[in-house]
């Protein structure tokens, strides 16, 4: 232990980062910005080769950080795991899916565990970043580890510390989103956060790690809950001829004990859509039944439904079935003016109305291409963001609100607009222009 806070504290500790993908690649800059050497590993060959070149694949991660890093010689990436026996630390930032049932599917965070207990050595530190549910650190990665013979803490250090990361926030990044940081016991808290502190600006101390487990979790079915609840009120008060958005904006004029939360087509992200069932299913295990959580979910899934009955509707005014229109979705990101699509509802606007018989196409300048995922895979290119190529659509939806779908110009041949971002209606009252019809969703 003694020797490991000593490389720490002058900063000759390396650290190796497992997943460079949103979470694994900032963090490992970080801790090279903060003058640690820093080995990156992936199982992806072409983010290997993208790094190794000092390219960046993530939007907001620039590339002459990248470029930086790799120049300096003091940052690597490969997809070698026997390198993991030349680092101190070892970050572990790699995917927690769902299955096809909303059941945990920690099989990635047991795969890296085996492969660093087969190189595990004494003095090492491993943190497990991943969302996961209370009790994975202590019941299912330390085991695997203490395969290797040896023992925490007398050993190695081992401890959780939730990943916060929020794509495009301008406000706050990697280094300045505070830290929690939990061990397995109170020798892998303290070095845990002796790393911690010596490359970010705050690290807060908890007890344990499933303390640190849970805090991730309560922030996020914090923030599906309260989503899902703006949602059911966005349908109620559509029934109603009431505008929830100009309901949201009132309600936040007080200046306590109130929360802005806003409406839109589901969930996107890898956290809020997938976080909240990893408790409820460990939370099933002691009998116990999390019908918030289930209820808050119910409610998210069924909006991207929500927004196509809408567009349906519209349709059938101007006496037209969804079967055989022209639809374009605008944005694959699940959120405004970021590259990612982890879990974003625009695919499950694509699927649903695929299958109700519309001719589907998107629009979204951050990906030319769909990419494939887990569930889908479209084969469809991005149509040009341009008033003409809207114009060939018997309807557009807007699913994300980029910046460059902001201007109104190229909305003026558009016949029909369905708008789940309450995007257009104040881009018209700030910028002027004119719209056939458009529809709240």
């Amino acid at each position: 232990m003694t020797s490991l806070a000593e490389k720490i504290a002058t900063k000759s500790a390396v650290v190796g980062v497992i997943g460079q993908g949103y979470v694994g690649l900032p963090l490992a800059l970080v801790f090279w910005e903060a003058g640690f050497k820093v080995i990156g590993f992936d199982v992806d060959p072409k983010k290997i080769e993208a790094l190794s070149k000092g390219d960046s694949y993530i939007k907001h991660v620039g590339p002459q950080r990248v470029l930086a890093a790799v120049r300096s010689g003091n940052f690597s990436a490969t997809a070698h795991f026997d390198r993991l026996s030349e680092c101190d630390a070892i970050l572990i930032c790699v995917p927690t899916p769902l299955g096809r049932h909303h059941e945990p599917d920690n099989s990635y965070i047991h795969s890296t565990a085996e492969e660093i207990s087969r190189r595990l050595r004494r003095g090492q530190l491993v943190v497990l970043e991943s969302t996961t549910y209370p009790g994975t650190t202590d019941e299912e990665v330390l085991p695997i580890l203490e395969k290797s013979g040896l023992k925490s803490p007398v050993d190695f250090f081992l401890a959780f510390s939730p990943e916060r990361e929020d794509p495009g926030n301008a406000n706050f990044s990697t280094r300045t989103i505070p830290k929690v940081v939990g061990g397995i016991n109170a020798e892998s808290t303290d070095v845990a956060v002796a790393l911690y502190r010596a490359g970010l600006d705050r690290v807060v101390q908890v007890s344990h790690s499933r303390v640190a487990e849970s805090t991730k979790l309560l922030e996020n079915i914090f923030r599906s809950i309260n989503i899902a609840l703006v949602n059911e009120l966005k349908m109620t008060f559509l029934e109603m001829g009431i505008d929830v958005w100009e309901v949201i904006a009132a309600a936040s004029t007080k200046p306590f004990g109130y929360m802005p939360f806003y409406p839109g087509p589901g969930l996107g992200g890898h956290c809020i859509p997938l976080d909240p069932f990893y408790l409820s299913w460990k939370a099933a295990e002691h009998g116990i039944w999390t019908r918030f959580i289930e209820l808050a979910g119910e409610i998210n899934t069924q909006m991207p439904r929500f927004v196509i009955s809408r567009l349906v509707g519209a349709l059938n005014e101007e006496r037209k079935a969804i079967k055989g229109s022209r639809v374009l979705v605008l944005g694959l990101s699940y959120k405004a003016n970021i590259d990612d699509c982890r879990e974003s509802p625009s695919f499950e606007l694509l699927e649903q109305l695929t299958e109700a018989g519309a001719l589907v196409q998107y629009c979204d300048p951050y990906f030319p291409e769909a990419p494939r995922t887990r569930k889908h895979d479209f084969g469809l290119r991005s149509v040009p963001c341009t008033a003409e190529a809207f114009a060939e659509f018997d309807a557009v939806v807007v699913a994300t609100a980029h910046d460059e779908f902001k201007d109104p110009a190229l909305y003026r041949d558009v016949r029909l607009v369905v708008d789940s971002r309450n995007m257009i209606a104040p881009l018209l009252k700030e910028r002027g222009g004119n719209l056939r019809r458009l529809v709240k969703a």
